[in-house]
């Protein structure tokens, strides 16, 4: 089963019933969020509109942490996912999306890209290790 993003199943302004003029297609199909977890690094591949090649991070274990004092960024290891306030359900499985706090060698960074989207997982410093 897919997610569907017409809107032929609403109701007219006045709260009649409208019936649908066609069926679905494909344009309005929607998908499932990729929730990506801690794991080995492990890639989807999806073919969008136009033959677009859309990437998603299923797991990953890796990031690219960047330090806004001296302007470096490094690929780091994700020791644990501190907090994620997207979702009490994320927090409790340790799901990583954007606005996630992780744990790496550097200190505790915040997620700044969308991993599930974007492929890739982008983060910046906020609290150094000492």
């Amino acid at each position: 089963m897919s997610v569907w993003h017409g809107d032929l199943h609403k109701r007219k302004p006045t709260g009649g019933k409208r019936k649908p003029y066609r069926g679905k297609r494909k344009y309005e199909m929607g998908s499932f969020p990729v929730e990506t977890v801690l794991g080995e690094h492990k890639v989807k591949l999806y073919y969008g509109k136009g033959g677009n090649i859309k990437v998603r991070l299923v797991s990953t274990k890796w990031a690219n942490v960047s330090d806004p004092e001296t302007g470096e960024t490094k690929k780091v290891e994700i020791l644990r996912v501190v907090k994620n306030p997207a979702n009490v359900d994320y927090d409790r499985r340790g799901v990583i999306t954007k606005g996630c706090l992780i744990e790496t060698p550097l200190g505790v960074a915040r997620v700044a890209s969308r991993p599930g989207q974007d492929g890739v997982l982008n983060a910046v410093l906020i609290e150094k290790k000492t």
